[in-house]
Order: C-alpha cells, then structure tokens, then sequence
C-alpha cells in the first residue's frame, strides 16, 4: 500500500497542514500545547527561507498525511553538514503503511546526493521504545552522546 503515497517538498500552501500536524505531534508526544500563531510564523518563515531547512510531506490520494522536517547543523570536524530529522508526524489513519520509511528514505538519499551531508541525526525521548524501534530497523544506531538544553 506505501506504494500509494507520494513525498514531495511542502510549500507555503502547505502551512496549516504544518500547524494542524506540529500541533497534534506536540499533544500527543509531549501533552503539551504549542502556541498556534507563533508555530505558524516559525513554520512560514522555514518554508520562505530554506536555510533554515525543509518539510517534506506525504500524501495519499492528493491529501497531506504526514510530514518531516529537515534541518542542517555544520560539522567542522566533517567539513560537512549533518541532516537533523525532526517534527515528524503521520496521521493516526495512515499509521504503520510504511510512510516514515518512505519519508527517511527520502531524506536519505536528498543527503547523499547533497555532496556535502556527512550523516542524518534525530533525538528521540527515552521512552519512545516503539519509535526507537523504528529507527533502528532503518539502520540508525543509537549515539554515545546525550543531549542537554536551556530553554529560554
């Protein structure tokens, strides 16, 4: 059935699927409710300036069912840039098709064919185990670094 989507670059016409998911994602991952109008400008902003990163959507018969966003950190150490995978989401009606799949292996091969992505990271929570799951029958391997953060 996952041969049914598509997987394409999202546009600014794109922005309240954008909102609507990122606000679900943040719910049902987090309990936690994002302020929708500063989502939205964040979002618009990425999708006007790509060095800021992309979206990439998939849809089923013409329809956003889910997304992915890519950002870029530079690694002196590589000469290169790192692919981020973040806000990922797919609606609960199109779960366990074989979207995700579609959507890394998408990125995958936007990186390799980059000449200048040395690698794709992702940050997971630690009891995630079913998305952990995920990511390790995709090939990724859990990294020796942790991650730490203040929120301002």
């Amino acid at each position: 059935m996952s041969s049914e989507f598509t997987i394409r670059h999202a546009t600014i016409a794109d922005l309240e699927t954008l909102v609507g998911f990122n606000s679900a994602m943040a719910w049902e991952t987090e309990d936690k409710g994002l302020c929708l109008e500063t989502l939205r400008r964040g979002i618009g902003l990425m999708l006007e300036d790509a060095s800021l990163g992309f979206y990439l959507v998939a849809e089923f018969e013409g329809k956003p069912v889910a997304q992915l966003m890519v950002t870029t950190e530079w690694s002196d150490w590589r000469n290169a840039h790192f692919f981020w995978l973040q806000s990922l989401y797919v609606n609960p009606d199109h779960r366990r098709q074989g979207i995700f799949r579609r959507l890394y292996e998408t990125v995958e091969r936007l990186a390799r064919e980059s000449g200048n992505v040395c690698g794709i990271r992702l940050y997971v929570e630690r009891t995630n185990t079913r998305a952990q799951e995920a990511y390790v029958n995709l090939g990724m391997a859990h990294s020796h670094y942790d991650m730490y953060e203040v929120e301002f």
